[in-house]
């Protein structure tokens, strides 16, 4: 029962942390990505799906983004997707590519940024806090319950006090990556 919640613990931190890298990718750091544009959802054929599912994404160039969709007939689709997505980014429609050149970030921009990165990462020392919340309450009942001692209570917490470090210690190098790529112009 122990190592279950212990294994419980470790895929919500690695789900935080998959989770925090998505929201990364998606912050436009003044050079091309991908992610950007991959999961914005576009209708076609009567239903919603990924960019990636409708399009083959390509970075021909450091500051521009190329997107050629499977079927031609998608491209407009495509292109107002692109639109209500709120990017700040204008697309071009070539008949088969639609081109997204990413502009060079203001300072200001620049600092809000980062001041997304800094929320994001604390979205996610959050969410680490509340699965360590979750798995001591587990011990704590199983220590009432008398299925485990109360040393094995205090040793258990420190296991998952020190999994709750290692990540946040994760967090912590992936923010100041993070940051340091939206500040490098």
């Amino acid at each position: 029962m122990t190592q279950q919640i212990l294994d419980e613990l470790n895929t919500k931190c690695e789900t935080t942390l998959s989770h925090l890298k998505q929201e990364y990718g998606k912050i436009q750091t003044g050079r091309a990505n991908a992610a950007l544009v991959e999961n914005i959802m576009v209708e076609c054929y009567g239903a919603k799906m990924q960019m990636r599912a409708v399009a083959n994404i390509s970075i021909p160039e450091p500051k521009q983004i190329a997107i050629q969709p499977y079927d031609r007939g998608q491209l407009s689709y495509i292109e107002k997707a692109i639109m209500e997505a709120n990017l700040g980014l204008n697309p071009q429609n070539d008949g088969i590519f639609i081109r997204l050149n990413i502009p060079p970030l203001t300072e200001e921009r620049r600092k809000e940024l980062v001041k997304l990165v800094h929320k994001f990462a604390e979205d996610s020392r959050i969410s680490l806090r509340n699965a360590r919340h979750e798995a001591i309450n587990q011990f704590k009942e199983l220590e009432k319950k008398k299925e485990i001692s109360e040393d094995d209570l205090r040793g258990k917490e420190k296991v998952v006090q020190e999994k709750i470090d290692e990540y946040n210690k994760k967090i912590d190098e992936l923010s100041k990556k993070k940051e340091q790529d939206v500040m490098t112009v």
